[in-house]
């Protein structure tokens, strides 16, 4: 999380999960919790080797090929990491964290929490046909200003732009059970995401962190595209960021297991909840 210093692949498992939602029902495969926890587990310190985890993950989870593609950003030695899961309409939901960390504490929490969970969300959605077309996107120089996620939706041209239904951003996910950042979320995102935990019986509460600093949802909101922010952060954990304790040690892995769990579920919902591509809304 850019921040402004003050605060205010194992054996697969099945879940299936009814929602009410044209009496259809909701079907993801996440991995297991060694899985998760080992991938996050896998931290670097470099920028570039931080890029090569996540490319190695992306590959150990499926997305290979022409699935897997790099955006070079203008000025820097780390793209934009890409893996796409295709739908069977033409429309995006973009999911995204960045892999790059501050100088300081070995940012697992900020934010290879939200990185190296991008895998597992891919391999949870890719065992059946999805409407729409997920991008799961590892962001670089986020610390820096934004700068990966601003040249990402810079160079959109007006018909990706167009096509782009959501910006879910994953960002210091493990602290405390998950929160959403209130204000900035898009309104029908965030009812989705409160019948999602209403009906999962997972814990979600809100937290804005507007004064904490910024994050990649940013350009996409300022482009007019609907975002939704998932983070951790709390006034007690918020000192860990750009710190010496962003280690392991500060993740607690049943609330950082839970909230891959919503967000596998949250997904998918999103997926059966979108019209489409003549209305794109969400019921």
């Amino acid at each position: 999380m850019a921040t402004r210093r003050s605060l205010l692949a194992g054996p697969l498992l099945c879940i299936t999960v009814s929602l009410p939602l044209a009496a259809q029902k909701i079907e993801v495969s996440p991995v297991k919790p060694s899985v998760l926890e080992e991938r996050l587990r896998r931290v670097a310190s470099k920028a570039q080797e931080r890029e090569q985890t996540l490319r190695d993950l992306f590959e150990s989870a499926g997305c290979v090929a022409d699935r897997l593609q790099e955006q070079a950003v203008k000025g820097g030695r780390t793209p934009n990491l890409i893996c796409t899961l295709e739908g069977t309409e033409d429309a995006t939901v973009i999911v995204a964290a960045h892999y790059d960390k501050t100088p300081n504490g070995a940012g697992v929490v900020d934010d290879w929490s939200g990185a190296s969970m991008l895998p597992s969300l891919y391999h949870a959605l890719k065992g059946r046909p999805r409407r729409v077309r997920f991008r799961f996107i590892g962001f670089t120089r986020e610390e820096e200003g934004l700068i990966g996620s601003k040249f990402f939706v810079k160079h959109l041209d007006g018909d990706e732009k167009s096509k782009i239904r959501a910006m879910v951003n994953l960002e210091c996910l493990g602290l405390t059970p998950t929160k959403v950042w209130v204000h900035r979320a898009d309104k029908k995102l965030l009812d989705v995401a409160a019948r999602v935990a209403q009906i999962t019986h997972l814990a979600v509460s809100g937290m804005n962190v507007e004064e904490v600093g910024d994050s990649d949802s940013r350009p996409f909101a300022d482009a007019g595209i609907p975002v939704i922010d998932f983070h951790s952060v709390t006034q007690e954990t918020f000192p860990i960021l750009h710190s010496n304790r962003d280690t392991m040690s500060a993740i607690r892995l049943q609330d950082y297991q839970n909230s891959y769990q919503f967000l596998t579920i949250f997904l998918a919902y999103l997926d059966l909840a979108m019209e489409g591509k003549a209305a794109a809304e969400i019921h």
